[in-house]
């Protein structure tokens, strides 16, 4: 059952978290949502509110999901989900119903953003901003290595408005 806590109290490596064990960046409504896998991402504070940056390339299915609503989820899981991340991030929700394909449970957040029963941790984010990373602003050995088809990320910053944690 998931408890609502103070995003302060978080006890959280957000390196090992989101850069090695991943998140599932979730958007959309109860019948109609999907999701995708990040190891990209941050949280902190900014305009004096916690907050999570996310950030999503322009084929991603998601990316139509987090554009057309108001709200978005990050949910994290324990690493007996490792195989049910992954396939959420190498096949599309175009092709596949992820949550289905991986035994996932939709429920929603009060504000109306999906996330999923199996999750550990959830951060429900109300989007504040977003904007296509600028190719003119990126180091070139960067844009070499992350970038080689040109399809650069738009960066979402969603304020965090409610931290559910299993009990």
């Amino acid at each position: 059952m998931f408890e609502k806590v103070d995003p302060k109290t978080l006890d959280l490596n957000v390196f090992s978290a989101i850069g090695e064990q991943w998140m599932l960046i979730t958007a959309g409504d109860r019948d109609n949502c999907n999701t995708m896998t990040a190891s990209w991402g941050g949280l902190g504070v900014i305009w004096g509110a916690p907050a999570a940056t996310a950030y999503i390339r322009p084929q991603r299915y998601t990316k139509e999901f987090v554009d057309n609503s108001d709200y978005f989820t990050l949910s994290f899981f324990p690493e007996a989900y490792r195989k049910e991340l992954a396939l959420c991030g190498s096949k599309s929700g175009r092709d596949v119903d992820k949550a289905e394909a991986c035994g996932f449970t939709v429920a929603m957040a009060r504000e109306g953003a999906p996330y999923f029963e199996q999750a550990d941790l959830v951060l429900v984010c109300r989007k504040r901003f977003a904007q296509a990373m600028d190719p003119a602003n990126i180091p070139l050995d960067v844009r070499e290595k992350w970038y080689p088809e040109e399809d650069y990320h738009t960066m979402y910053i969603g304020e965090i408005v409610e931290v559910l944690k299993k009990g």
